[in-house]
């Protein structure tokens, strides 16, 4: 009866999702065969595979689902009990978010808030954890600033990586966003005493719009002393047109990078071309051409790329963002700063004042 109860439970909050949920793909760069499931110590995780629904709890000595790849199915072992499904969702115990490690054995284990849905997608695992928006805005902020960066900075990531989320659904063919910088860099989420979640409390549903609506708000770890728009990168236009604004800070202070590619390597890449940096750094690793400003030089049988700024240098610039704030900016001068001609709003609601 327990079983039947919670499954029942779960298709209910399933049908209720809100808009605000975000479905986020985690552990997609890992191409996974197998993973693992488990329930922190002290709560409890139900698994619904194949109309029928386990629990996860230490103290009942079965904690752990092994999840891996069955042709066009997943199967999933919990103690000694073994399906064969199209897919596997986890829970609470009345069908909501819960907490839960997943873990590739090995490699990496991440603790979790939300639900979880695991299936086939080739010959690896889809997992995509569906959170809240302000657990998500959470782990980004977490993920991206850096655990001595300024509040008013980390409030003004928390509004912009928001606005991201909010106006950007729909980047992935079975999820909204996926955890890395392609999307939003996404880890786990932060204790509720740490300046990353005090930041994102202090913006609770605050969001930048342009023209009336939240648009996806691009940002960069550090620019050149300005930042760049989209036209200047070949990208296409957004609902944000972008400007070109001062970035007094990485003026005066530039993050400086050197590289060297083999002459094959540096023919792919092309001046002032974001997808063309994107795609030798996906092959080569993140930093081997770490930014789009650069000066290119031949070396016998390389290429010497020397350059400043870490990212496209779109939108905000969190190095600049860092010191406007250790100069006494508030989280609103910086956005307005880095995103000319915006007002900050509330979800659904007016423009602050």
């Amino acid at each position: 009866m327990k079983i039947t109860i919670a499954f029942l439970a779960f298709i209910l909050a399933s049908s209720l999702a809100t808009a605000q949920d975000v479905r986020v793909g985690v552990f997609g760069l890992f191409h996974p065969r197998q993973l693992a499931v488990s329930a922190p110590a002290g709560s409890a995780l139900v698994v619904h595979i194949a109309g029928k629904s386990l629990v996860l709890e230490e103290s009942s000595g079965v904690n752990i689902a092994d999840i891996r790849v069955g042709g066009d199915n997943v199967v999933v072992r919990v103690g000694t009990h073994i399906f064969r499904a199209a897919k596997i969702t986890v829970t609470s115990r009345n069908g909501g978010p819960a907490d839960f490690n997943l873990a590739i054995a090995g490699k990496i284990t991440r603790h979790y808030r939300g639900a979880l849905e695991v299936k086939p997608d080739s010959r690896s695992l889809s997992a995509v954890a569906t959170m809240d928006l302000e657990t998500a805005v959470a782990s980004v902020v977490a993920a991206e600033g850096a655990v001595d960066t300024p509040p008013e900075a980390l409030k003004a990531l928390s509004v912009a990586a928001r606005s991201y989320f909010v106006a950007g659904k729909g980047r992935h063919r079975d999820f909204d966003f996926c955890d890395t910088t392609h999307c939003q860099f996404l880890r786990e989420a932060p204790a509720s005493n740490t300046v990353a979640a005090q930041a994102v409390a202090a913006t609770r549903g605050l969001v930048i719009a342009y023209q009336s609506q939240p648009f996806v708000a691009m940002y960069t770890r550090s620019c050149s002393g300005r930042t760049l728009t989209p036209a200047e990168l070949g990208l296409p236009s957004a609902a944000y047109p972008y400007y070109s604004v001062d970035c007094k800070y990485c003026r005066q202070h530039p993050s400086r990078w050197q590289s060297r590619l083999s002459t094959e390597d540096a023919a792919t890449l092309h001046s002032s071309n974001e997808s063309s940096r994107l795609r030798l750094d996906r092959r080569l690793g993140w930093n081997a051409v770490p930014s789009n400003t650069f000066v290119v030089q031949k070396e016998g049988e390389q290429t010497v790329l020397r350059g400043v700024g870490q990212g496209h240098g779109i939108g905000l610039c969190q190095a600049g963002a860092r010191a406007m704030a250790e100069e006494g900016a508030d989280f609103r001068e910086i956005l307005a700063h880095y995103y000319p001609n915006t007002v900050i709003t509330t979800l659904g609601g007016a423009p602050l004042r």
